[in-house]
């Protein structure tokens, strides 16, 4: 750090001290809007005091002080060792982040004069100067302890410094402009001196000739202080204007005519103001002409730092401080009246400038969210620069969408900015185009732009003119867009450019690291659910990095691997090392294969067994994919516990192999059944025979009578039915066998259905049914008679049976393509819907057949459904619209398909 500052003003320093001096800056107390600057650096730099100085000779003048650390009325303090001293010394930032192992400090500053009791143990210096350059103090922030000063914070405090500087400079301006205004009195109170001479002069003139050659020096000498005074006057920085005791305004020096061009002739002072074009500080207002500074000093009134605007057409606007004075004679009497008009337009911007870069540096700072601060942005700059209205709009996805505007107060401009979100495409509209563009575009005057913009006739009712479009964010692509339009034409102005620019970036790096922290919020709050649902299963889930040597480095686990080891292990151990060393001895190769899988980049999944914490065994089934990003590999896995799928997958093994061994033991009684019922049918066949030969033998007798031929024919109704018992089985069993086959020859089905039909006519009879048969007069097919005579005796001797008195059958027979098709349909009992899915099984009989007590063996229509499947056929039942049941026999015409 530097050596203490010089003991005395250096060259040059005298002209700084005293418009230091005639500011009032070093006599005057602390300055409010500077103390509060301090406080605004203390505030965002974390610090326990901020300081604003001035260098003067031997002493620093503190203009503002804040801070935790800082002592309210400390004016003066010695400069030597003083941050302000060793910044006016480099003339140049000066940074510590550590005064006790600092080379510039030399291990021994330990604070600053001004602000005793604090012990530094960092600090950071920024120059305040003057407009011509010179550094007039410094703006010194100073931290308890060694700190790192982020790069943001260093910048903010830099704009500080800078706002200091525009306050400091318009507060020279006032000093300047009384310089100049004393440098004038002192040259007018020489004219004055001279015009009272020539009045003098003059009168002796007509009482005695004799002072002729005095009068004749006099007008020298009269001319010679006219010339002196127009030089002086055109020397002069500061314009100046004066009136004569007329009130003719008829004096201007050369800096004023430049801004007013003025007419060299003279004008009334109450006509200046309206014919210089002079506004109000608002610059819109046109001055009464009572109201202009030279007007009322002529008045009489002593003005004191009054600002004005000068509008003159085809010149940019420039704003005045201005300072007046009467001239009056010893006597009293108004000689005229003089002002000083000092150009203070680039300080006013200047310091406009920087209020509206504190302005939006402290929205930044209150700001709670991006789109608030964006809100509170525009607000501060549009109303900071007097323009009529600001928008921000917000890039979202493929279209940029206004989230925030703000009017001047007292304008209605909801037509063309409001609340409401507004969204357009890239590339139409201001926001639009700057989106697209990714530059600033300046609009000088938008209802005759020639670009055409979406809302331009929105802004002509609006009474909008210039426009300026900004885009926010430091990245190739804008993260959004500041929009300010005026209520007058604007030029393209490159200083107001840089200052948003200079807005823009600060707000996009503010948007960025809002977006940065909210993004990391969310991200830690996924990772948090992420973790939660995790923890809910019952799989172990990880990443890991695979480094091109082939080790696992863990970059993501599960918080709970308990479901892999049986109990949670220790934080410092490495998941994977700890499950290769439990691996059990069969399955190493496996996961060792597994592992070299997914180094070269392969999907792989294995199943392996793991011995856990508490010394259970536990089936593993591990499935991971490789993935490559920015070069590096990662893998993804779950781990999940399958040892009960695997015990299941035993048990169910087990339970297989018994099902199939008693699979085995049932077909083995099936089969025994059948031969055995083979067997027993067979063996009955005989004697049931001779006990109908016999029976029929009985019958034949004509003495046979009354109650003995009774007994003898009940013996034949059920030798009849057994043996038709008999016969079915021995059907069924054959068939089972496959040892029974069928004589296929061309039959005519119809002929077969009506020998059938009539048949049954007697049984039918008996009940009163009606019988009927709608058979075509030839219906050929290949079929076995014998059997298919069978099958519909069956169908309709069980009609006939399960059909109530007065009930009715149906017989129906027809040619349907390559089929043959018969219907039996009966008004029976019918059959529960159900049951008709079992109607063909063995010994199967109908629940409404069992409880209306008909007789029967449950193997007539296994019997038929054996038949007709030998055939090539098929047999369904269903039932009948109206009550009842149909039963259906389709036949291929040309005989089953040959065995291949």
């Amino acid at each position: 750090m530097c050596s203490a500052f010089p003991a005395s003003p250096a060259a040059g320093d005298a002209r700084r001290l005293e418009a230091l001096r005639a500011a009032g800056l070093l006599d005057a107390p602390e300055a409010p809007s500077l103390t509060r600057l301090a406080g605004l650096a203390a505030t965002l730099l974390d610090v326990p005091a901020a300081l604003v100085a001035l260098a003067a000779a031997e002493e620093q003048v503190v203009l503002g002080a804040a801070g935790p650390a800082a002592r309210p009325g400390t004016r003066r303090a010695p400069l030597r060792d003083s941050l302000c001293g060793r910044v006016v010394a480099r003339g140049a930032p000066l940074v510590v982040p550590d005064v006790r192992d600092d080379a510039r400090t030399g291990g021994r500053w330990r604070g600053d004069p001004a602000l005793p009791g604090l012990e530094a143990g960092s600090c950071a210096g920024f120059p305040v100067r003057a407009p011509d350059g010179e550094v007039l103090g410094a703006l010194g922030v100073i931290g308890a302890g060694p700190r790192r000063w982020p790069a943001a914070q260093l910048d903010t405090a830099g704009d500080i410094a800078a706002m200091a500087e525009a306050e400091i400079a318009s507060r020279l301006a006032g000093g300047e402009a009384l310089l100049a205004e004393r440098r004038l009195r002192t040259a007018l109170d020489r004219a004055r001196d001279a015009f009272v001479v020539e009045d003098t002069e003059d009168a002796e003139d007509a009482e005695d000739a004799e002072v002729a050659a005095t009068n004749g020096a006099a007008e020298d000498e009269l001319e010679r202080e006219r010339t002196f005074l127009a030089a002086l006057l055109d020397s002069l920085e500061a314009g100046v204007v004066a009136c004569d005791a007329d009130g003719r305004v008829a004096l201007f020096n050369r800096a004023l005519r430049a801004v007013l061009r003025a007419s060299e002739q003279p004008v009334d002072v109450r006509e200046w103001a309206g014919t210089c074009h002079l506004t109000a500080p608002d610059g819109r207002t046109p001055l009464r002409p009572e109201e202009a500074p030279l007007a009322r000093a002529f008045a009489g009134e002593r003005v004191e730092g009054a600002q004005v605007v000068v509008s003159t057409p085809g010149l940019p606007p420039r704003r005045f401080l201005v300072n007046g004075r009467p001239i009056d004679a010893s006597d009293g009497s108004r000689l005229g009246a003089v002002a000083v008009m000092h150009d203070i337009t680039g300080r006013h911007r200047t310091e406009v400038l920087r209020d509206v870069q504190r302005a939006v540096a402290e929205a930044l700072a209150d700001a709670s969210s991006g789109e608030e601060a964006a809100g509170c942005v525009v607000a501060a700059v549009a109303r900071g620069l007097g323009w009529a209205c600001g928008e921000y709009w917000h890039v979202d996805g493929d279209a940029i969408v206004r989230t925030a505007s703000w009017a001047a107060p007292g304008r209605d401009l909801s037509e063309f900015t409001g609340g409401e979100r507004v969204a357009f495409r890239s590339g139409v509209g201001l926001p639009g185009l700057v989106r697209a563009t990714g530059r600033e575009v300046w609009v000088r005057d938008l209802p005759s732009d020639p670009l055409g913009f979406t809302r331009r006739e929105a802004a002509a009712r609006a009474g909008l003119h210039a426009a300026v479009g900004l885009p926010v964010g430091s990245g190739r692509e804008p993260l959004g867009v500041l929009a300010f339009f005026a209520e007058t034409v604007e030029e393209p102005d490159g200083e107001l450019v840089a200052l948003l620019d200079g807005v823009r970036a600060h707000l996009g790096h503010h948007l960025e690291r809002r977006r940065a922290e909210e993004l990391a919020l969310a991200l830690e709050a996924g990772r948090r659910r992420f973790d939660r649902i995790i923890g809910q299963l019952n799989d172990y889930v990880w990443t890991f990095e695979i480094d091109p040597d082939g080790t696992f480095r863990p970059v993501y686990t599960s918080p709970d691997a308990s479901g892999i080891f049986g109990v949670q292990p220790p934080e410092d151990v490495d998941v994977l090392e700890l499950a290769l060393t439990r691996i059990h001895p069969e399955d190493r190769a496996a996961v060792h294969a597994y592992l070299g899988g997914l180094a070269s980049g392969e999907p792989r999944e294995v199943v392996c067994r793991v011995l856990g914490l508490d010394d259970v065994t536990r089936w593993l089934w591990l499935r991971a994919r490789p993935r490559r990003e920015d070069g590096r590999l990662f893998v993804d896995g779950i781990s999940s516990d399958v040892t009960e799928h695997y015990l299941l997958e035993e048990e169910r093994e087990r339970l297989l192999e018994e099902e199939q061994r008693r699979v085995e033991r049932l077909e083995d009684l099936d089969r025994m059944k059948d031969e055995l019922v083979a067997v027993v049918s067979h063996e009955l066949r005989s004697p049931i025979g001779a006990i109908r030969g016999y029976t029929e033998m009985l019958l034949d007798d004509p003495g046979l009578a009354g109650e003995r031929r009774s007994f003898a024919e009940v013996i034949d109704r059920r030798s009849e039915h057994l043996q038709r018992l008999v016969d079915d089985l021995l059907d069924l069993a054959r068939f089972d066998a496959g040892r029974v086959g069928v004589d296929l020859r061309p039959v005519s089905l119809s002929g077969l259905v009506r020998d059938a039909v009539g048949d049954q006519r007697p049984a039918a009879a008996v009940k009163r049914l009606t019988v009927t048969a709608d058979v075509p007069g030839r219906l050929p097919v290949r079929a076995d008679p014998v059997r298919l005579r069978q099958v519909l005796d069956n169908l309709l001797s069980n009609a006939v049976r399960y059909t109530p008195v007065g009930g009715s059958v149906a017989v129906t027979a027809r040619c349907e393509g390559a089929e043959a098709v018969v219907a039996v349909a009966d008004t029976g009992i019918g059959v529960p819907a159900e049951e008709y899915p079992r109607l063909f099984d063995r010994f199967f009989r109908a629940s409404t057949a069992v409880e209306s007590g008909i007789t029967g063996t449950g193997l007539g229509l296994a019997v038929t459904k054996a038949v007709v499947e030998a055939h090539g056929g098929t047999v369904t039942a269903a039932p009948r619209q109206g009550g009842g049941t149909v039963f259906t026999v389709r036949l291929p015409t040309a005989g089953p398909a040959p065995e291949s």
